[in-house]
């Protein structure tokens, strides 16, 4: 199986059970009805990503479903919590693969969160196309050298981020990347 498309949510979910607020925070997403499998961090080969609401009408329940997830919680009231996905798409897509990232954190803001993960798929795009770049610069450094080696076509990211419930009841935080067979 090698996936045609992929699609993007993300979601949060608050219960007084930890495994009640992932459910819920899999709803929100709208992917609660799949039987996840996760998987590691290859964007296929003319891998089309699509809508959320187009992905979410191919789903059916109980299928089993293949995605890179992050996810991050807490019980701890207030504390930050997020989960990112990075995306990374070569520019020669028929004949090149590009690359998912996941992060979670706690204390991060979710724009850190998001940079973190598009940095992490860009980096290991660019380490496998034979892109020269200085791993110590910033990423909006290393963006351009990217962007500009003209291999990579775009990168980006889907982060959500929440804070622990006040009241200590579980908060769960998912950024999902869904691939789908055809």
């Amino acid at each position: 199986m090698v996936p045609k498309r992929m699609f993007l949510t993300k979601g949060v979910g608050v219960h007084k059970n930890k495994l009640q607020a992932f459910e819920l925070a899999l709803r929100n997403a709208g992917i609660e009805k799949c039987n996840l499998v996760y998987v590691s961090s290859i964007l296929p080969p003319d891998c089309k990503i699509i809508s959320k609401e187009e992905g979410l009408r191919c789903l059916k329940a109980g299928q089993i479903t293949f995605c890179v997830m992050a996810r991050s919680e807490t019980n701890e009231p207030n504390r930050l919590v997020s989960a990112a996905i990075g995306v990374a798409i070569p520019k020669d897509r028929a004949n090149h693969y590009g690359y998912l990232s996941e992060h979670h954190a706690f204390g991060e803001t979710a724009k850190k969160s998001g940079e973190y993960a598009e940095d992490l798929a860009a980096t290991m795009l660019a380490t496998t196309l034979g892109i020269e770049f200085d791993s110590d610069k910033a990423w909006d450094e290393r963006e351009q050298v990217y962007k500009t080696s003209g291999q990579i076509l775009r990168t980006m990211e889907l982060t959500q981020s929440a804070e622990g419930n006040k009241d200590g009841m579980w908060t769960t935080v998912v950024a999902v990347a869904v691939l789908l067979e055809d």
